[in-house]
């Protein structure tokens, strides 16, 4: 069951969506941490995928946007993540994967300053989206529309594991600043590199605390943050730095057999 506040904006997102694009809509897919179950409303975003079969309007892309930056204040703190996507490109996947718009914490103040123009300039090819498909596939929420199986074909695995390896090539670099995120992230990718199962951050700090023993008081620590029951405890720079090192070695080495 998806928590209430976040309910209650998705019900706002879906009836304000689907008045802007009409029966351009095809449906709207939440992924990420609400469809793993284990969404924190300090610590999480809200994600979802828009598919329409055609793209939107500038007037449709600015409208959809208002929508987004009118419930800001009802919103977590690291707010809400949202694609566009073509039909056309979640069932003949491509990667990377085209997007037609986009918004995120990243882009709020942009988008504030400047809507026509941004909505005008923000699309492209994302990376990420191989993996939010993936995640949408395997326990992504319909909030409206056709069902999953009929609007998102598998993603192949090279390009699924191309995508989370992006996420993180920069983790050694990133660990102090984001230490929560960049633990967590760094277990569920070498989980995956051993079985091949697609897991949330939470499962992937489960998993790291059971399968890396001398680790595992340091992944504790992050799940412990991450889901909102303990403040995540100053640890030396250094430290951190060398857990992500020694886990990019070991999924460099996985990855060379």
């Amino acid at each position: 069951m998806i928590e209430p506040r976040a309910a209650a904006l998705l019900d706002c997102i879906v009836r304000d969506t689907k008045a802007i694009l009409g029966d351009g809509l095809v449906g709207i897919y939440v992924h990420g941490s609400l469809a793993f179950g284990c969404f924190n409303w300090a610590k999480s975003d809200i994600d979802y995928l828009t598919v329409v079969e055609r793209e939107p309007t500038q007037a449709q892309k600015e409208a959809l946007i208002a929508a987004i930056l009118a419930l800001d204040d009802r919103c977590p703190e690291k707010g809400i993540e949202m694609s566009v996507v073509l039909a056309r490109d979640c069932r003949a996947f491509t990667y990377p994967t085209p997007y037609v718009l986009h918004y995120s914490n990243d882009y709020r103040g942009r988008y504030r300053a400047d809507l026509a123009g941004t909505c005008a300039v923000v699309h492209g090819v994302d990376r990420d989206l191989a993996a939010h498909f993936t995640v949408t596939r395997a326990v992504g929420i319909p909030l409206c529309g056709a069902p999953i199986a009929d609007v998102f074909s598998p993603v192949p695995a090279a390009d699924y594991l191309d995508s989370v390896l992006f996420d993180i090539e920069s983790a050694e670099q990133n660990v102090a600043d984001n230490p929560i995120y960049v633990i967590l992230n760094l277990c569920r990718t070498l989980a995956y590199l051993q079985d091949g199962k697609i897991r949330s951050k939470a499962q992937g700090g489960e998993w790291g605390i059971a399968a890396l023993a001398d680790d595992a008081g340091l992944i504790r620590a992050a799940l412990a943050a991450y889901r909102g029951g303990a403040a995540f405890p100053p640890i030396d720079v250094s430290k951190l730095s060398a857990f992500a090192r020694r886990m990019l070695i070991q999924i460099n080495l996985l990855l060379e057999n």
